[in-house]
């Protein structure tokens, strides 16, 4: 009888999804709405937590004494100017310059064609027909969608090309020539130079051997490599299944959680193998609640804190057993759903509080 309330409950929170039902449900019988799970898969990234840099240690400037030949009086000139010769010289030059005559030669063509797309390749999705061994009665159940491409169109236009295009040709016309006479440089000026030494002299003094400089040591970097998730397939289909009534309502998950921790023990780990991973492989697809509850004892914001890390230390130990995120909710109750008497200042034993203090699952819709 609870489980026929249930499913009549069930359908009337959904008349008005009515559209989305299942096809053909028994009486008795209980339903869950799965969506097929967004795809995840790990990535490692490595983090630069603190980067390279370098460590400067400065070395002092050296000096050394040295002995220097300097100029005391510059080198000297004696100079003596002898005058330029001259003389003359007939250069011929072109007193009209040379061309040509054109002739024009038109362009000719020749005949060609080109090939036109006036239609570009595309696809579309188009509605399959329904799987052979769907069990459903319903037609828009067990079909799926197919990413149809159709081939691009094409027409031929007649066209003209360039055989050869317009040229000229060229009839040389000759350049005359005429002369001229122009007084020009034999020997050019110049000047005759007698040297008179430098005179020098030698000093001491102190130079710079070895500038101050640096010496670089270079500390690496220290990197961190991260774990993380990234999206491989995008899910979002919808099917109902058929699950047992009992997992639809909240089932016990025996989990003896140590006082204030919310670590799963050995034991916890081994509990949830055996209880809840059975339940998650034979329904594929089904979301699930996992709910975690504590008494009244002790400060109610603690308390609603711990029952949520509780709860979501059994979901991220079901990712890492390879359960998709996205088909888990984890919800922490804290002291809000007490099961019996024991609410706040009423007085009850060990076991009666042992009761409040619990962790429950149950398939939820998606």
């Amino acid at each position: 009888m609870k489980k026929v309330l249930f499913l009549f409950t069930f359908v009337t929170a959904s008349v008005a999804m009515a559209q989305d039902l299942p096809a053909d449900p028994e009486p008795g019988k209980c339903y869950v709405r799965c969506t097929t799970p967004d795809v995840y898969v790990n990535e490692t990234v490595t983090v630069t937590v603190k980067p390279a840099y370098k460590v400067l240690k400065t070395v002092p400037a050296t000096y050394k004494t040295v002995t220097e030949r300097v100029l005391v009086k510059e080198e000297g000139k004696k100079l003596t100017v002898v005058p330029a010769k001259w003389g003359t010289e007939t250069v011929t030059y072109v007193s009209k310059e040379g061309g040509n005559t054109l002739k024009v030669v038109p362009s000719t063509f020749r005949p060609s064609s080109e090939t036109i797309e006036i239609k570009p390749a595309y696809a579309q999705w188009e509605l399959g027909a329904p799987a052979p061994d769907c069990e459903s009665g319903n037609p828009d159940d067990c079909r799926y969608w197919c990413y149809k491409g159709y081939p691009a169109e094409f027409v031929n236009v007649d066209t003209e090309v360039l055989a050869s295009d317009a040229s000229t040709v060229k009839t040389p016309i000759p350049s005359e020539n005429g002369s001229y006479t122009k007084r020009v440089l034999l020997e050019p000026a110049k000047v005759v130079e007698e040297i008179i030494p430098a005179e020098y002299k030698t000093i001491t003094k102190t130079v710079l051997d070895k500038d101050a400089y640096t010496v670089e040591e270079i500390v690496p970097a220290v990197t961190k490599t991260i774990t993380k998730e990234v999206l491989k397939e995008k899910g979002g289909l919808t099917t109902w299944r058929e699950v047992e009534c009992a997992l639809v309502e909240y089932q016990a998950l025996p989990i003896n959680w140590n006082l204030g921790s919310a670590t799963l023990t050995a034991e916890a780990k081994t509990i949830i193998d055996t209880r809840l991973m059975p339940v998650l492989k034979q329904n594929p697809g089904a979301k699930l609640e996992i709910a975690s509850h504590t008494d009244v004892r002790g400060n109610a914001s603690f308390n609603q804190d711990l029952s949520e890390r509780r709860a979501k230390a059994v979901a991220d130990y079901l990712i890492s057993k390879g359960v998709n995120s996205s088909l888990l909710v984890a919800n922490g109750y804290g002291e809000t759903r007490i099961k019996n008497r024991c609410k706040e200042g009423v007085s009850c034993t060990e076991r009666e509080h042992s009761v409040n203090r619990r962790t429950e699952f149950r398939l939820i819709n998606q």
